[in-house]
């Protein structure tokens, strides 16, 4: 189905399908699955793999679903829409990201990325409107969706385009940040934000645009947050915005991984202060993954965290974390050793 397609079948029902900013992730969406793993970053899933995945955190009764067409060069956001074809759909939230085109190419011909079994595609950063709405349609194919809840504009900071990021910055400002909130205001998409691993350019989204929900990944877990608290959640909370957290568990570094924020380098000091936050919720009967579901959670600011999982069994732990209890004496333990920032949320 084309956004031409999209843009008829839902004028008659944009009240509908329209949900303000503060509304559009609920409370039963506050645990979400990302899609970095399915898309092969870390291990090459197959398929049958991937689909268990999915089952499992359907069954366990995540409705929130976050994926992009750059995880594995498009595999990703087509495992997502195989499984969520199937389900009804205003059963679930689906977010997917744009910023980048994409064309196929002979195998020999696909660029090296941080994919395990990418697809065969190339692909270039683009952020003006004609790319924005030919994305949303090749989106809206791959996943055989009706519609996309939540699009982030993917990757706009210089983490990813380098000194391009100004011009970049420039291109989405008379580009993407228009003809989204053109896109929300149709009915097409009900939200739209930045999707980024840094905080500038949530920050500069916010001067010049007015976007409803963020995605902010690698900024705020329970090990690394003390800038987010004191630049972006007053930011987002003054404009009324909702934040996403993505890699929540430093992608897998507070879970033991042997990587941190998606690269092998791991920060001075961190393996020591990861270790000793286990040790102590050891104490208290919990684990770490428990508390950082929970540190993320307890921020007035994040409406969800979208941990990804490789196997059944991480989706039914981050379930069992969600529902696990706190003691508040850990957190004041935590703060009377320096381990988390004094201004940091704390579960209440």
């Amino acid at each position: 189905m084309g956004l031409h397609d999209v843009c008829i079948s839902v004028n008659n029902q944009i009240l509908n399908i329209y949900i303000m900013k503060s509304n559009i992730l609920t409370e039963k969406h506050r645990l979400g699955l990302g899609g970095v793993a399915i898309g092969t970053a870390f291990e090459a899933l197959t398929d049958g793999e991937s689909y268990e995945v999915l089952q499992k955190a359907w069954d366990l009764g995540i409705r929130y679903y976050d994926t992009s067409p750059w995880y594995g060069l498009t595999k990703s956001e087509r495992r997502f829409g195989n499984f969520l074809h199937g389900q009804k759909r205003d059963e679930f939230v689906f977010s997917t990201k744009v910023g980048r085109l994409f064309v196929e190419v002979p195998e020999n011909e696909v660029p090296p990325t941080m994919w395990k079994a990418p697809l065969n595609y190339d692909f270039e950063h683009n952020y003006t409107a004609d790319a924005i709405k030919r994305s949303i349609e090749e989106s809206l194919e791959r996943s055989r969706l009706d519609y996309i809840d939540i699009v982030y504009i993917h990757d706009l900071s210089e983490d990813q385009v380098g000194d391009r990021y100004p011009y970049f910055l420039e291109q989405a400002k008379k580009g993407a940040f228009k003809v989204l909130s053109e896109l929300r205001d149709q009915g097409v998409i009900k939200a739209w934000g930045m999707g980024v691993n840094k905080i500038e350019p949530i920050l500069d989204c916010l001067e010049a645009a007015d976007p409803d929900i963020c995605l902010s990944a690698t900024q705020y877990s329970i090990l690394e947050h003390e800038d987010a608290v004191d630049r972006l959640l007053p930011a987002v909370k003054k404009a009324g915005v909702k934040l996403v957290s993505g890699a929540g568990y430093n992608s897998g570094f507070v879970t033991g991984r042997p990587r941190y924020n998606y690269k092998n380098v791991i920060p001075k000091g961190m393996t020591e202060k990861r270790d000793r936050i286990a040790e102590i919720a050891k104490k208290y009967s919990i684990d770490i993954v428990d508390a950082a579901l929970h540190f993320v959670l307890a921020a007035d600011e994040f409406a969800a965290i979208i941990p990804g999982s490789s196997k059944p069994e991480q989706v039914q732990d981050n379930v069992e974390a969600l529902h696990k209890g706190i003691p508040t004496d850990f957190w004041n333990e935590l703060k009377s050793e320096g381990l988390i920032y004094e201004k940091a949320q704390t579960p209440k």
